[in-house]
């Protein structure tokens, strides 16, 4: 997997650099509170919000979430009352991340949720905790930001759309190339139908790493691979709580620290890598759900326990728009395919994967050489945009709604699961968009 890169620095207002990228053990004390705080009025939690300091609390601090606290800590008005994670030096991240000597540390999320400090919650857990944190921070009326993908099934991403919209939280899935400037201006020119009739859009995502040291098997971070102590691991772990609502298994130290490689808790290259380009694309189209989907993949080199695919492929049908979308990936080779947008008109190519996109360039087809089209990006002709997470906050200001919102997130979770039921049962599949449902 691609490094994080700084994409929270790119149109940053603070002055401040920001760093880059069981069901549970039941107590009748957790419970209570949960209860309790699911019957407080969240436009009382929403006014006071909304008036002054918006107080987060962050659940999940390992590679992602280590990445969001830093991310919200330095925005103004801002502060991060409170942390949670199972595992003890991850918690201790959040800790001293935080810079606020009164944050409290929570094991349980039910925990923070019921602390009445706490306005809005960032979810940087593993995919599989994803849905019962999102539906039970909806019902407590905390904002969401939560990391990508937004869910592991369609039933769970149908219940988590029906919570946030009953509950009218603020909620932005973590997406982050909607922040770039650039993004916005191409969107602004496919408007304006400068590359006629879009057939073709080209993506992708590769990486190649040592063989000592495959694709997601880092510990903690995406460029650690010094293993630490797995006696002491195990014992600052709580194990019951990390699987919640995953088949209940004896300690695994691999499944742990290497989750996306395991179909129990993410969706693999599906929710982790191509719903990152099919977001991005969806952001500059606006053509929502795909009719078909074809995907094949194959676990050519990384024969390490794993379960999913190190090399993944895609291709998407937009039977009434003439369009297609493919997504090609290799956790084995080293190569470049930016995010390309092929109209019959011009050829819009952006010089990076999706959330590195800084800029495009435009190449006219042969028959509209003498075309009045823009040659790029004109830096400078679009205002700057705020990123994702300062987004996530203005709009718990306003009530107003993020770029990456629930209805977003919906069609980003149908289309990467389209990819991973055809490549799971080898098989084309369709969208029923009468009934919500992968045919």
């Amino acid at each position: 997997m691609p490094m994080k890169p700084d994409f929270f620095n790119m149109t940053m207002t603070p002055p401040n650099p920001l760093t880059r990228r069981q069901f549970l053990r039941t107590s009748t004390r957790t419970a209570t509170a949960v209860a309790a705080a699911s019957t407080l009025a969240p436009n009382l939690l929403r006014a006071a919000s909304k008036a002054g300091t918006v107080r987060v609390g962050c659940i999940g601090l390992g590679t992602r979430g280590g990445d969001l606290i830093n991310a919200v800590v330095p925005l103004p008005d801002v502060t991060v009352t409170a942390v949670c994670d199972v595992y003890g030096p991850h918690r201790q991240k959040g800790v001293e991340r935080s810079r606020n000597p009164a944050v409290k540390a929570y094991v349980d999320y039910r925990e923070l949720l019921a602390d009445p400090n706490v306005d809005a919650v960032i979810i940087a857990t593993p995919d599989h905790w994803h849905c019962p944190i999102v539906v039970d921070a909806a019902r407590a009326g905390k904002d969401i930001y939560c990391e990508k993908g937004f869910a592991r099934t369609l039933p769970e991403a149908k219940r988590m759309r029906d919570a946030l919209k009953r509950t009218e939280v603020v909620f932005q899935l973590g997406h982050q190339a909607r922040q770039a400037t650039c993004a916005l201006q191409a969107r602004e020119l496919i408007a304006r139908d400068v590359l006629g009739p879009i057939t073709l859009v080209r993506t992708g995502r590769y990486k190649s790493t040592r063989p000592d040291r495959p694709n997601w098997r880092w510990y903690g971070y995406y460029d650690q691979w010094e293993r630490p102590d797995p006696a002491q691991v195990r014992k600052e772990v709580d194990w019951d709580l990390w699987l919640g609502p995953a088949p209940k298994i004896p300690w695994n130290e691999r499944h742990f620290w290497h989750w996306r490689c395991y179909y129990a808790y993410g969706t693999g290259y599906a929710g982790d890598l191509l719903s990152h380009e099919m977001d991005f694309v969806q952001y500059l189209l606006g053509h929502g759900i795909p009719d078909t989907c074809s995907c094949r993949g194959l676990i050519a080199l990384l024969k390490d326990d794993r379960e999913v695919p190190d090399t993944y492929c895609a291709t998407y049908q937009f039977e009434k728009l003439g369009r297609t979308v493919t997504f090609e990936g290799s956790m084995n080779c080293t190569d470049s395919l930016p995010v390309t947008l092929c109209g019959r008109d011009a050829t819009l190519r952006f010089d990076a994967i999706a959330h590195d996109v800084s800029t495009f360039e435009i190449e006219k087809t042969y028959h509209n050489r003498n075309a009045d089209l823009p040659a790029g990006y004109e830096r400078g002709r679009t205002p700057a945009q705020p990123n994702h997470m300062l987004d996530w906050v203005q709009c718990i200001r306003s009530r107003g709604t993020p770029k990456c919102s629930t209805d977003e997130a919906f069609i980003e979770t149908a289309t990467f699961l389209m990819s991973l039921v055809s490549q799971q049962e080898n098989r084309v599949v369709r969208w029923d968009a009468a009934n919500e449902e992968i045919i």
